[in-house]
């Protein structure tokens, strides 16, 4: 496979070719940044793990890294050493999460964010069209970091790009720069990730380049899991350990007219009727 930047980054963990790892990908994450994809797809990873001969998980992260936020060690990196300790560290979370295979297209963040950017576009393209995966993680839209919401908009385009018969049968935005636990409790998807919290961990921590730089991703990802899995219910004893809440982007795939912003909004005019109607009842 060969993308649009020169930085591009192809790493199969297994040592197969990288077409070959994409066609056996089931579960596909599409991120926009380093440690993105331990954050919002480790049920995903799971469930691959739990049956290795039949599912196969598969990363993409679209941006560079540069723009992170750094501190101690890493507090003179320049932006150029900051893509390639970020770069390293994706690749050991792949070989420690036994993915099938792990890209990352180098795009600097405006980049990703200017609608039609020729390079990105194709890049998406060539990953949609290499395979079919069954499940597609992606950012969601009522994330609040601009590059995520990007993201997921150009994954959209590319997802809606390709004929009906390939597109995914299930595609999932998935909280990271805000929870989703305002949804509407028949519009979430629990997505179950108190499994093996071990390697999530690990995982987590494999990216000391944001740990020791001022940002505890590990600790907060696994204590929101956790209070999701507790605060799922007021009445009913905790079902999983762990879990992700992520929103059903598959209708925005299936019917390319439906308004991304319109298909946000109605999710957020729900809650609004919701709180509204349960103040009028008890007041």
């Amino acid at each position: 496979m060969t993308f649009s930047h020169p930085d591009a980054d192809v790493f199969v963990p297994n040592g197969d070719g990288a077409a070959a790892a994409m066609a056996r990908v089931t579960h596909l994450c599409v991120a926009a940044h380093q440690d993105d994809i331990e954050i919002m797809a480790h049920a995903g990873l799971c469930d691959c793990l739990e049956a290795p001969r039949h599912r196969a998980f598969g990363g993409v992260v679209v941006t560079d890294g540069a723009g992170a936020p750094r501190a101690g060690p890493y507090a003179q990196h320049t932006d150029e050493q900051m893509r390639t300790v970020r770069r390293e560290e994706q690749r050991r979370a792949a070989t420690l999460g036994g993915y099938a295979v792990q890209l990352q297209l180098a795009h600097p963040s405006a980049d990703v964010k200017a609608r039609g950017h020729a390079g990105v576009r194709a890049d998406l393209a060539q990953i949609f069209g290499a395979g079919t995966p069954e499940v597609v993680y992606l950012h969601n839209p009522a994330d609040k970091h601009d590059t995520h919401v990007a993201t997921l908009l150009r994954c959209l385009e590319a997802l809606r790009a390709l004929p009906p018969a390939r597109r995914p049968r299930q595609v999932l935005g998935c909280e990271v720069w805000r929870d989703l636990d305002w949804l509407p409790d028949d519009a979430k998807v629990a997505l179950d990730s108190g499994r093996r919290p071990e390697l999530a961990a690990v995982l987590l921590r494999i990216f000391d380049s944001q740990l020791a730089g001022g940002k505890r991703y590990d600790l907060a990802t696994l204590g929101r899991r956790a209070a999701n899995a507790t605060f799922a219910t007021a009445r009913a004893t905790d079902r999983l350990a762990g879990i992700t809440w992520a929103m059903d982007l598959t209708p925005l795939v299936a019917d390319p007219s439906l308004d991304v912003a319109a298909f946000t909004g109605a999710a957020l005019d729900r809650l609004r009727t919701d709180v509204g109607e349960k103040l009028a009842r008890l007041a």
